[in-house]
């Protein structure tokens, strides 16, 4: 019996592939337009949304530090007019590319019914009495917000105080019965999904070992080299057990890979047979430093990315401010092949400013003239990008 040949990789060489993989090795300066903002999001898989916009809100930011040409417009004219991706779920809300619409089936079946009875013990017995009339006066009247189906006297609340409409737009929304066709202030406008999304999207369903076959086949794409728990978790439609059978199952077409780690300890993980010949040269990402976002999908994977890059990064949204290490919204720092740091910082948009709180660089990297050039220089276009004028530096921001 033969057996296939151990890869062996450095962590340095494992932090570009992946920096590559993920649409941090080019240029972020380099011509980007609609359809190479579409090719982006396919490479990379998805683009997190998220509601919080202290400086600009995730999507964009997450574009924006791999392609400094990117215009949301085009964003916006590939979401609402041509249909060319769609907002659902990975593993949280996320911009996808429509063209795997017909994947995402097999999760809307598999939510279908444990939404259901997680909800039954939230809402009660009889909840889904609103689904069928929320879904008939979409179908009928078109395209609604979900404040439009609020009932007379009922008070707003967090999800636990959602209106029964509410609950039945979420319900059809993660179920694949409806589609966000666009978003007014950042709240989701539904419609059927034949209107959302283009005939050609609405392909065949595809039966379920070709399903997990895609799902295993085109995270392991995206990742470079992972673990079967890793290449569940990227898409987070199969399970761990599925990848791991996958793997199993195609022993032939891969390759164990020793992944150099930060702490010195390989891990072991898995890649195409043909992972060395893909590679060529691995090219070393630009040298510039970039802030990333918080939803970032390169440390999206927290462990991962602490074995790769030595960076332990939380969000502390949710941590009382007293308990917070660093801040309630925290930014990476990216500089070349590495984290170095991260820094607090907010778009005061009413006085035109990206103000600066402070700024944490990671234990061994000096804040040394040409960086802190580099970090200004970056901050200049952030502060563009997010529509203020000027970077204002509060005391006491730089380390010392």
């Amino acid at each position: 019996m033969l057996f296939a040949m151990t890869i062996l990789l450095t962590n340095t060489e494992a932090r570009r592939i992946f920096l590559l993989k993920q649409g941090l090795a080019g240029h972020p300066g380099r011509a980007l337009g609609k359809a190479g903002l579409l090719d982006l999001i396919h490479d990379i898989g998805f683009v997190q949304v998220d509601s919080i916009a202290t400086v600009e809100r995730a999507h964009h930011q997450i574009l924006f530090s791999r392609n400094q040409t990117y215009r949301r417009e085009d964003l916006a004219a590939l979401l609402e007019k041509d249909g060319e991706l769609f907002e659902n779920w990975t593993h949280d809300a996320s911009i996808i590319p429509s063209s795997f619409y017909r994947y995402w089936k097999h999760k809307f079946r598999r939510e279908e019914a444990s939404i259901v009875e997680r909800w039954r013990k939230w809402r009660g017995e009889g909840f889904e009495a609103a689904f069928d009339e929320t879904y008939a006066r979409i179908a009928s009247g078109g395209a609604v917000l979900s404040r439009e189906l609020k009932a007379d006297g009922h008070t707003s609340g967090g999800w636990w105080n959602w209106h029964p409409n509410k609950t039945a737009l979420e319900y059809l929304w993660r179920t694949g019965k409806v589609a966000i066709a666009r978003r007014e202030n950042f709240q989701k406008v539904y419609d059927l999904v034949e209107r959302v999304l283009p005939e050609h999207h609405h392909a065949p369903d595809v039966e379920h070992d070709a399903f997990v076959d895609w799902a295993c086949r085109s995270a392991l794409e995206r990742l470079g080299f992972a673990t079967h728990g890793e290449i569940a978790a990227f898409w987070d439609l199969v399970s761990p057990d599925e990848a791991k059978a996958w793997v199993e199952a195609h022993r032939d077409e891969l390759r164990p890979v020793l992944v150099g780690a930060v702490d010195g300890k390989p891990r072991a993980s898995h890649a195409f047979a043909d992972f060395p010949e893909r590679l060529g040269d691995i090219p070393e990402p630009p040298a510039r430093l970039r802030v990333l976002s918080p939803f970032d999908p390169l440390i999206r994977d927290r462990n991962r990315a602490e074995r790769l890059f030595g960076f332990f990064y939380r969000i502390e949204i949710f941590v009382p401010e007293p308990k917070r290490q660093y801040g309630y919204y925290v930014f990476p720092l990216l500089e070349g092949d590495r984290l170095v740091g991260r820094i607090d910082m907010k778009a005061d948009r009413k006085a035109g400013l990206l103000e600066v709180r402070r700024l944490w660089l990671e234990p061994g990297v000096r804040a040394s003239a040409g960086r802190m050039e580099r970090l200004e220089a970056e901050l200049g276009r952030v502060a563009k990008f997010a529509g203020v004028a000027a970077v204002r530096y509060l005391d006491g921001w730089k380390p010392g």
